[in-house]
Formats: C-alpha cells, sequence, structure tokens
C-alpha cells in the first residue's frame, strides 16, 4: 500500500496567489529533484491552496536540512506552511484496541509485511482478550481497564505510555471508549478512528442487526480523525459496498469488519504518505 520508500516528500499549504505551483516545482529543478508525482488543488471557495510533491534527488549530497532552509526562505513570500519527509520514515505508532481483533489483526500483518510503514510502539487495551496477538507480533500490551469512576485515571496513563514511546501517531481500532474532551484536543490531527457507516445511522448495540431489520441496502466504513463530536471529526476515508435481501445479519457483520480493515488501512496509508491536509475543520486528500 505503501509507495514512499524510496522518494522524499514535500506537503505545503498556502493562502491562493499566482505562482505557488511554480515556488514548488522551479525549486525542485535548481535542486536537481526529479519529481515523480505532483498533486495540487486550489480552494477557490475558501482561497487555499494545497500541493504534494513526491521527488527523488538526482545527485549525491542531498542535505535535508540546507533543502529545508533554502525553501522556507522561498516559500515564506506566499506565507507557505510545509513538511518535507524522509524516504523509509517509520512512524511511531500506539493503537488502542477493544475487544474487537478485526482492524487489529489487520494493521498488525500489513505493519510485519511492511504494507504500512508502522513503527509500533505499543498496544493498549480496556480488555485482555487480545494480548495474545500481539505478544505473538512481539509489541508491549498495556491491559488498563476502565469504569466511570476511573476513566480519567485510565486516561492519564494511555497519555503516559504515548508521551513515553513518544509517539507520533494514535490509532482506535476499534477501541469502543469515548475519549474525554482533554484527550480529543491533546491528540488532534493525529489520532485516527475507525466505525461503521449505516444509513439511517443505527447506534447502540448490535447495529448490524438493527440495520437487517431495516433492509438497508448499503453498508459501510468512514475512518476519521477524532475530535470532541462523537464520530463526527474531519473524514479521512471512506468505503462501501451494496447488500441485499440475502445477507443476514451475520453476513452484514462480516462484510462490514472488511470494509472497516480496508477503509482504516487506506486512511493510515494517507496520513502516513503526507496525503492529507487540515483546513477550516474538514480535510483536503490526494488519494492515491
Amino acid at each position: 500500500m505503501s509507495r514512499m520508500s524510496d522518494t522524499w516528500i514535500l506537503a505545503a499549504q498556502c493562502p491562493s496567489r499566482l505562482g505557488t505551483v511554480d515556488v514548488v516545482t522551479r525549486f525542485l529543478k535548481e535542486q536537481q529533484c526529479y519529481i515523480t508525482e505532483l498533486n495540487s488543488f486550489d480552494d477557490r471557495l475558501g482561497g487555499r491552496f494545497f500541493i504534494r510533491a513526491e521527488f527523488r534527488p538526482e545527485l549525491d549530497g542531498f542535505h535535508e536540512e540546507s533543502f529545508q532552509a533554502d525553501f522556507a526562505a522561498r516559500a515564506g513570500e506566499f506565507d507557505m506552511q510545509f513538511e518535507l519527509t524522509a524516504p523509509g520514515k517509520r512512524t511511531g505508532t500506539v493503537i488502542l484496541v477493544s475487544k474487537a481483533d478485526h482492524c487489529l489483526n489487520d494493521l498488525l500483518y500489513r505493519y510485519r509485511t511492511g504494507q504500512l510503514p508502522l513503527d509500533i510502539k505499543a498496544v493498549i487495551s480496556n480488555h485482555p482478550d487480545l494480548e495474545p496477538l500481539a505478544t505473538w507480533h512481539g509489541l508491549p500490551y498495556h491491559y488498563l481497564p476502565i469504569s466511570p469512576e476511573t476513566k480519567l485515571q485510565q486516561e492519564a496513563q494511555v497519555r503516559e505510555i504515548i508521551a513515553d514511546t513518544d509517539a507520533e501517531l494514535v490509532v482506535l481500532a476499534r477501541y469502543m471508549q469515548v475519549l474525554s474532551p482533554s484527550m480529543c484536543e491533546l491528540l488532534a490531527g493525529r489520532a485516527i478512528n475507525i466505525h461503521h457507516s449505516l444509513l439511517p445511522g443505527f447506534k447502540g448495540a448490535k447495529p448490524y442487526h438493527q440495520a437487517y431489520e431495516k433492509g438497508v441496502k448499503l453498508v459501510g466504513a468512514t475512518a476519521h480523525y477524532i475530535n470532541n463530536d462523537l464520530d463526527e471529526g474531519p473524514i479521512i476515508a471512506q468505503g462501501v459496498e451494496p447488500v441485499d435481501h440475502t445477507h443476514y445479519p451475520e453476513d452484514l457483520v462480516a462484510k462490514g469488519r472488511d470494509i472497516e480493515c480496508l477503509t482504516l488501512a487506506r486512511a493510515i496509508s494517507y496520513h502516513l504518505e503526507r496525503r492529507v491536509f487540515f483546513y477550516a475543520g474538514r480535510t483536503v486528500v490526494f488519494s492515491n
């Protein structure tokens, strides 16, 4: 899924104005860098410009620090914010789970086979059930039970693990707990959640069984960054599949799990490859 093992990534955004593409492409040419992929978008309603370039230096002796310093001087004329990502970067990650194992199992497979360039620091759960799966992959597993009375104390332990591991990304792989406002603020822009997408929006226990009773014709999943609005954060990726009267509740559950796994992995890949930009409470995503 990841293709960034041998290319650098330059991702930037700025106010819309003449010359925004040129300032990036001309600089890369002057630095003898060959562009292997280029995406850009100008939001005419918001007056905001977004650009992402994958490139490969053609000359030996590429210096990241001098590149950033020189481009910062050029980008400053456009009030351009940018990020440079090195080839093969593996992002420190903590995964939060509860009892469901399908998303965790899928992520660990993609991690083990190198499809997702993650450096998984720990798996945290409010249940002990998935410890054997994490242990088999040689990963630390932190069982942190939670109750209404211990919620803040448990979140403090989660914060400590994230801080101690210096994790850049947190993945809620079917973590069935509502995070506090302070936790959402701490993890803004670096925590990805996955949940089902059923119409109507069935809430509570057994949503797929509720969907079966209503005769739904579509099942899906949404991956998004968390915020203080439950399951309403900026969307990164969505998946959907048609179903019909031949699908019993267990069939809907199985299909839903597959879509959740694929959608979550896709969202994480977009995040790692710097394809996602925040602006005005939503996302711009250069999907590949």
